[in-house]
């Protein structure tokens, strides 16, 4: 089973985490978290991260972060491999769920499948007029009752 290693500024890694585990509680060994804080260098971030990752202790892992070239980031390109390890940036929770779900695909099929999740959940929810209330004769813009 491949791991999942959320590298973010903090709160995030650690709220995005706990969201995790209240829709997947059985998945508590294979996905970590590290929240960066803005107070610790880099390189005592990546000092961290490196002990995280052993203690994940999975044959493969996916690294996700939050925002290309922050810092979170630059430490995730430090810490993965491309072989055992391999980095998407731009996490959101459509994404991380979608990761949990296919933990126990390859890994090369479980980056594909955190990218579809990650895009397939960014969308515009279409606001409609609440149902059983007929549009009054006079409103003349469709949207005024949009916020």
């Amino acid at each position: 089973m491949n791991g999942i290693f959320i590298i973010a500024h903090a709160p995030l890694a650690h709220a995005l985490r706990q969201c995790v585990l209240h829709v997947f509680p059985d998945a508590a060994g294979s996905v970590a978290a590290l929240d960066v804080q803005p107070n610790v260098s880099p390189e005592e971030t990546l000092g961290s991260a490196r002990i995280l990752l052993a203690q994940l202790d999975a044959p493969q892992v996916l690294v996700l972060t939050d925002l290309f070239g922050a810092t979170p980031c630059n430490v995730a390109q430090k810490l993965v491999d491309g072989v055992r390890s391999r980095l998407i940036t731009g996490v959101n929770l459509p994404m991380l769920l979608r990761t949990v779900s296919y933990r126990h695909e390859s890994l090369d099929a479980l980056v594909a499948r955190a990218l579809v999740g990650g895009t397939q959940g960014v969308m515009q929810v279409a606001i409609t007029a609440p149902q059983n209330q007929a549009r009054r004769s006079h409103d003349q813009d469709i949207h005024d009752h949009q916020q």
